[in-house]
């Protein structure tokens, strides 16, 4: 009868041991688990770029957002004085450069003008030129008087001083020209400057209205209806939930087989019995003592060796049972089956600086 019963109970133990050996020699030795590991989310704090009074606040804490909505308004008022402000000056320096643009047209008249009255003087000069030479040689042969001689000499001297007279005009009135043109080159000037002033005050006056720059649910919220704030303030965060990711910290000895792209189980703390299918994202390029306020430094003359832990960012399904569940800083338990292969980031790095290697030693 005792043997009876301790075969009885032997067999179920062997069995089990059997079971536990095969476990452990085709899947648990495989596998790399760890407890220090939480879901993150990048936070976003809420800070506004111009500073004001709060005029409403659109949200709560807790609520959720979408990408876009309107989550803080600040009073707008001086800024939309100064919107109206560039505005004006951009219709001046419009004003202007039409004003400068009609003395244009005007100055082109002028100096068509002044191109014809230099024409007239020229043949008014040759006609005086030529009365004064006829003149001159009916004086030398006693057919005209010295005084109709002395009147056609008088009358070419003023045709030539008309003349001089009108192309100097003529040049003024180009000059002025070339004032005008520079003149409206300074008033293009003035009118982008306006344009840029105009641009900036009115980025400034849409800044009033702040917006969530991506959906999440609001937490830390600290504005209040009437409160002046700074450019820079934190007036909330903003956590986008539906893209939390957990931060497994494995051992320096467990990171050798661990690969990109890998199988993860997660299992977390707050939702006990479910379990979440993730796939390893990446891996920190260092220790986390290394990032720090004050890093080990190990030359000191007393060292003690700690094992080191390395940060190990596991992507989430974005249709998994939890989805939007998840909150930052929830505990969690990792456990990576390390038989499935993945991108060794090391290697791939390594051959990536190979190739650049040779494409520079064939380079000519």
């Amino acid at each position: 009868m005792n043997r009876k019963i301790a075969l009885a109970i032997a067999a179920p133990l062997l069995l089990a041991g059997i079971y536990g050996g095969w476990h452990w020699w085709s899947v648990a030795r495989f596998t790399e688990s760890t407890d220090n590991a939480y879901v993150e989310a990048d936070i976003t704090m809420i800070s506004p770029r111009v500073e004001g009074h709060v005029a409403a606040v659109e949200v709560v804490e807790h609520q959720m957002v979408a990408a876009g909505e309107v989550l803080v308004r600040l009073d707008d008022g001086d800024l939309a004085a100064k919107v109206d402000q560039a505005r004006a000056r951009q219709a001046a320096a419009q004003a202007a450069i039409a004003n400068i643009d009609s003395r244009l047209a005007l100055e082109d008249a002028l100096i068509r003008q002044a191109q014809a009255n230099v024409a007239a003087a020229q043949a008014e000069q040759r006609r005086a030129g030529a009365d004064a030479q006829r003149y001159a040689t009916l004086a030398g042969r006693e057919f005209a008087s010295q005084q109709k001689l002395a009147t056609t000499q008088a009358d070419s001297q003023k045709a030539s001083a008309a003349l001089s007279r009108a192309q100097a005009a003529l040049v003024a009135e180009r000059d002025q020209l070339g004032v005008l043109s520079t003149e409206r080159t300074q008033a293009e000037a003035a009118l982008a400057e306006a344009a840029a002033a105009l641009a900036l005050a009115e980025s400034d006056l849409d800044k009033t209205v702040i917006r969530a720059p991506m959906a999440g649910v609001i937490g830390s919220n600290g504005a209040r209806v009437g409160q002046f704030v700074r450019a820079g303030a934190q007036l909330m965060a903003l956590v986008p939930v539906q893209d939390a990711y957990v931060l497994a910290n494995f051992k320096e000895t467990q990171i050798g087989r661990l690969r990109v792209g890998q199988p993860v189980e997660l299992t977390i703390d707050a939702y006990p019995g479910q379990v979440v299918e993730g796939r390893i994202e990446s891996l920190s390029p260092a220790s986390g003592a290394q990032f720090s306020l004050l890093p080990p430094e190990n030359a000191t003359g007393n060292f003690t060796k700690i094992v080191q832990r390395v940060p190990v960012r596991i992507a989430l399904p974005h249709d998994g049972p939890l989805a939007g569940r998840l909150r930052p800083g929830l505990s969690v338990e990792a456990r990576v089956d390390t038989r499935q292969e993945g991108r060794d980031l090391i290697g791939i790095a390594r051959s990536d600086r190979s190739d650049r290697g040779a494409q520079l030693a064939v380079r000519p």
